[in-house]
């Protein structure tokens, strides 16, 4: 691969697949996606102060039907707790994409999300991000010379395709692309409200 970055235009307008998008990848190119995508994240915000973090943006959109209680299924997310829910998303695919590497069968969810609410500084969010690097990273370890790419998983959603271990590694590169537009807006109201 040419390219440190991957166009998910077609996977999200339904014109490719994960697995199509995914199908020529290395795990030398995944360690390359994860590094830009980390460095992406953390250019986002490099010039933002711990006021930014936990500024609660205008979203008339904001609508989580995972939310943990009903308080907050429509609570616009501050840039704090996209942060920590797209590195949880991330590494969650990654330790799956690792065990469907090594062959083993799709068991369920592994997944851990810091407490947003508790990450209040913009050093909070810059740790976060690189100990999330390091997770991802330390994933693509384990894999086996050999990996299973044979064996396959499908998300639980209508139109769902099966994908592999790369395709299920990408999809947490593909969640966190899905933010960046949502952290570049918050950051945008933040300083705005700043002046």
């Amino acid at each position: 691969m040419n390219q440190l970055t991957l166009d998910f235009a077609g996977v999200r307008n339904q014109t490719t697949t994960l697995q199509e998008l995914t199908a020529n990848l290395t795990i030398d190119d995944l360690r390359n996606l994860t590094n830009h995508m980390i460095d992406t994240l953390l250019a986002l915000i490099a010039d933002c102060v711990d006021a930014d973090v936990t500024f609660v943006p205008t979203d008339p959109a904001a609508f989580d039907r995972f939310a943990a209680t009903p308080e907050e299924v429509k609570l616009s997310w501050t840039l704090g707790h996209v942060i920590v829910h797209a590195t949880a998303s991330a590494e969650e695919s990654e330790f799956l994409a690792a065990e469907l590497a090594r062959g083993v069968e799709f068991h369920g969810r592994s997944r851990y999300e810091v407490p947003w609410m508790a990450v209040t500084t913009i050093e909070q969010c810059c740790h976060r991000l690189e100990e999330s690097r390091h997770m991802q990273l330390a994933t693509l370890n384990v894999w086996p010379e050999q990996p299973h790419l044979d064996l396959t998983y499908t998300m639980p959603y209508p139109g769902a395709q099966p994908m592999n271990a790369v395709g299920r590694f990408v999809m947490g590169l593909f969640h966190a692309d899905s933010h960046l537009s949502q952290i570049k807006e918050i950051v945008q109201q933040a300083k705005a409200a700043q002046k």
